[in-house]
C-alpha cells in the first residue's frame, strides 16, 4: 500500500508515536503527513510557522505536486508535511486528487490522523491501508466499532493489567492485531526529550517492523 493512514477512537493511544515510527523505521524515502497537529512536537522539531496540509486543502488552485514544497526534513529518507494553519478540512473534495497523486508517485506516505473518524477520501482510491491504533480499553472500542471507515488492521498498545486481549479488540473491531506494542518507558523518554527521530528506542522498532511484514500484509489483504 502506497497510502497509511493511523487513527484512533479516543486521544492518549499513541497514534502519533506510531505513525512517526512507521516512517522512520522504513528504509525507503518516506513523507509524514500531519493533520493533527502533534507530529513535530514528538519528533523533536520547532514548531512550523508556515503552510501545511491544511492550506493546501483550501487552495483550489495548487496542484498535488505543491505539497513537495511544503515537506520539512525529519532525518535523511523523512519528511513531514506539517498540519499549517487551522483546522484540516476532512470533507475536502480534494482529498481524492491528493490520494492518487500520492499512489502514482509510489513514494510511501504515512498519514496521523489523531483521534476520531479519518478523513474518508483517504480510502476511495484503493491504495490506502488503514490502521487503528488502540490500548485495549472497553471504552475506545466501543467507541472505535460505532466509527467508519473500518481499519485494515489494529495495532495493539499493551497495557500490564487490561482484561481484554488481542483476541477480544480483533472480534470487536472484525480486524487483525498485525502489530503489538509494549508500553516502555525508554519511548516517553525519547519523545519527552525530542529524540525519536534521532534514536526510536530499539524494541518500538522491532515491534512496529511487524506492521509492513509478509504475515500481516497477508492478514489485511
Amino acid at each position: 500500500m502506497t497510502v497509511t493512514v493511523c487513527w484512533s477512537a479516543k486521544g492518549g493511544s499513541g497514534t502519533t508515536v506510531v505513525a512517526a515510527t512507521l516512517a522512520l523505521s522504513n528504509p525507503a524515502p518516506t513523507t509524514l503527513v500531519d493533520l493533527d497537529g502533534e507530529l513535530p512536537s514528538v519528533l523533536g522539531l520547532p514548531e512550523p510557522v508556515g503552510q501545511g496540509i491544511a492550506d493546501w486543502l483550501a487552495a483550489d488552485a495548487a496542484p498535488p505536486a505543491a505539497v513537495d514544497d511544503l515537506v520539512i526534513d525529519v532525518d535523511r529518507s523523512t519528511g513531514l508535511v506539517p498540519r499549517g494553519r487551522g483546522a484540516v478540512d476532512a470533507e475536502s473534495p480534494r482529498w481524492p486528487e491528493l490520494v492518487t497523486w500520492w499512489a502514482e508517485r509510489g513514494r510511501p506516505v504515512i498519514v496521523d490522523a489523531g483521534s476520531g473518524p479519518p478523513p474518508a477520501a483517504l480510502f476511495g482510491a484503493g491504495t490506502t491501508l488503514g490502521l487503528l491504533v488502540t490500548r485495549a480499553c472497553y471504552l475506545s472500542l466501543r467507541r472505535a466499532v460505532t466509527m467508519a471507515p473500518r481499519p485494515d488492521g489494529v495495532v495493539l498498545v499493551e497495557e500490564p493489567g487490561r482484561a481484554l486481549r488481542a483476541r477480544d479488540v480483533e472480534a470487536a473491531i472484525g480486524a487483525p492485531v498485525i502489530a503489538r506494542i509494549s508500553i516502555d518507558p525508554a519511548v516517553a523518554r525519547a519523545v519527552d526529550a525530542g529524540l525519536l527521530a534521532a534514536r526510536v528506542p530499539r524494541l518500538l522498532r522491532r515491534e512496529i517492523r511487524t506492521v509492513s511484514s509478509p504475515p500481516a500484509l497477508e492478514l489485511v489483504r
